[in-house]
Formats: C-alpha cells, sequence, structure tokens
C-alpha cells in the first residue's frame, strides 16, 4: 500500500456506512471502523491526515492505517469486519466427552464402589479412548453435561 493511496467511498458505501452508526444495533468496533472509514472518505472534498481522523475517531494511528489497508485491499466487509481467528483446535471432541459419559454411566469396575474421576481418567487411558487426560479436566467434562458422581 502506497502511503499517498486515498479512500473514495461510493454514495452506497457512505450510506451503509452511515446506517451502521446511526442505528446502533453494530458492535461499537464496527462503529468505529465505519467512522474512521467516513472521515478517511476523500470524494467529498475533506482531505485529514492519518493523525487527525485518529483524534477524531478516538483510536491510534496505527488502526487507522490498518483499517485504510483492509479497505484497499478488500474493501468495506474486509475494513469493517475482522476475519475468524484459526485458535487452537478442542483437546477433546464430543465423541471423546460421549465416550467418557458413558463410561461414567456404566458398572465401576469390580472393587470399587463406585468411579472416581483418576479411576475415570486411568480407565480412558487404558481403553485408547484419549492418549492422556487428568482428573481434573474428567470433572470438568463432567461437570460441563451436569453429570454427578453421587447418588
Amino acid at each position: 500500500m502506497s502511503k499517498h493511496e486515498h479512500i473514495h467511498l461510493e454514495e452506497e458505501e457512505r450510506i451503509l456506512l452511515k446506517q451502521l452508526i446511526h442505528s446502533g444495533h453494530s458492535p461499537a468496533r464496527v462503529q468505529t471502523r465505519a467512522r474512521i472509514l467516513l472521515l478517511l472518505d476523500r470524494s467529498q472534498g475533506d482531505k485529514r491526515s492519518l493523525e487527525r481522523v485518529a483524534e477524531g475517531a478516538i483510536c491510534s494511528v496505527s488502526t487507522v492505517r490498518n483499517i485504510k489497508r483492509n479497505f484497499l485491499t478488500g474493501g468495506v466487509e474486509a475494513a469493517l469486519y475482522e476475519k475468524p481467528r484459526p485458535g487452537a483446535a478442542p483437546t477433546f471432541t464430543g465423541e471423546v466427552e460421549a465416550k467418557l459419559t458413558m463410561l461414567a454411566c456404566s458398572e465401576p469396575p469390580t472393587g470399587h464402589a463406585r468411579w472416581s474421576l483418576r479411576l475415570l481418567a486411568d480407565q480412558m487411558v487404558a481403553l485408547d479412548y484419549v492418549d492422556g487426560i487428568s482428573h481434573v479436566t474428567v470433572g470438568k467434562i463432567l461437570k460441563k453435561t451436569t453429570f454427578s458422581l453421587g447418588e
């Protein structure tokens, strides 16, 4: 992106951005980004520097620069909304949770009156459902399913 590239919004884009701001139903971040785009718009004759736009939108200059870059590379949608962040995949899937719940509902092994969290964790590894799991995680999974080991 060249330092001297400017944003020129079309009439429909300007109307969309103004509706986003005035409706009040969109998230604050989206409204701030819409304000930044409207302040950066040169098609109305206003020539504001990045610093003045940042001051007017009450944000940092780098935020204005990033939104400008996103608009120039991807359009209005790219400037207003973030891309989904990848994040880490869940360690234990719904299938593993279902197996744990089924195991907890089954009869405890011989020599035990009932399942304990440690016993469930050991049994999950022994049955090769998971490579490893702590008793704390077993408790969290069962709590999430509102399952109780107590009577």
